[in-house]
């Protein structure tokens, strides 16, 4: 894994020269916002050495280098899956190259259905802690000992620090940010009545299929994370409602103003 891991960063660092301190993790529908980075260099991910490449609609796939409000920043425009068929560690590889490039602040987003019954379809909710059921992780196998220790300690994998960057950030544009605990499940499919009702006992408030292996190998690497989930729909059994991904890139639209007026205040306080 280092050898790939060194070999990807090689050649990122020839492309893009230098590497900014901060990098973003866009989920679904949102890469509109990438499109707004100025002096971009983009390099999509099948022409990257031993990138995952995505099959899910609403994910571009592409590593986008430039200014977004004023702030030299990474943008990765879409994410792969474990249920396209990857491994966490597989899905955490660019995780792991930019931690080794010396990133120090991630920022993910994501969209994720609401379990909470105060939430509603278009909240953003900062993310205080995940919970992840699944028995693997992008950390088995040898520990990568140049990016962290073998056993990282994960009580505060959300800063506090940066979750009250986005609270203000928040207050200044009049935007109502939740607060709650992010639940991960593997997918594709959508979670069972039985599944959310148990999520919600365990105290998640929201529930989706992406975020966590990232965040995981983050905090491995030393990074701070700040997760952003905007809500997309009612999860299974809240609303009686039918699930579709359709539907979620559909909501996306509606969503991508509020988060882009949020990065643009919290990229210049981290």
């Amino acid at each position: 894994m280092i050898e790939k891991i060194k070999e990807t960063a090689g050649f990122l660092i020839e492309r893009l020269n230098t590497i900014p301190s901060t990098a973003i993790i866009l989920g679904s529908g949102l890469n509109n916002i990438a499109d707004m980075a100025e002096d971009a260099v983009i390099l999509p991910y099948n022409t990257i050495p031993n990138f995952p490449t995505s099959t899910v609609e609403g994910h571009e796939g592409a590593l986008v280098r430039g200014k977004l409000f004023s702030k030299e920043i990474i943008i990765l425009k879409g994410r792969v899956h474990c249920y396209e068929g990857y491994s966490m560690g597989e899905v955490a590889f660019p995780v792991k190259v930019l931690s080794y490039l010396g990133v120090k602040n991630l920022i993910v987003t994501n969209a994720a259905g609401g379990i909470n019954p105060c939430f509603e379809v278009g909240d953003v909710m900062a993310i205080t802690d995940h919970i992840k059921l699944s028995h693997d992780s992008p950390l088995f196998g040898k520990n990568i000992d140049e990016i962290g220790v073998r056993f990282p300690d994960m009580t505060e994998a959300y800063p506090e620090e940066l979750i009250n960057i986005a609270a203000k950030a928040a207050e200044k544009f009049g935007i109502t940010l939740r607060r709650g605990v992010y639940a991960y499940m593997s997918g594709p499919n959508y979670e069972t009545k039985a599944e959310i009702k148990a999520l919600s006992i365990l105290g998640a408030d929201a529930v989706g299929m992406s975020t966590v292996p990232e965040v995981i190998a983050a905090v491995h690497g030393n990074m701070k994370v700040l997760g952003l989930s905007w809500i997309s729909n009612k999860a299974a059994g809240v609303s009686g409602e039918k699930l579709s991904h359709e539907d979620v890139l559909k909501a996306s639209k509606s969503i991508s103003h509020k988060l882009t007026l949020l990065l643009s205040e919290i990229l210049n306080k981290i």
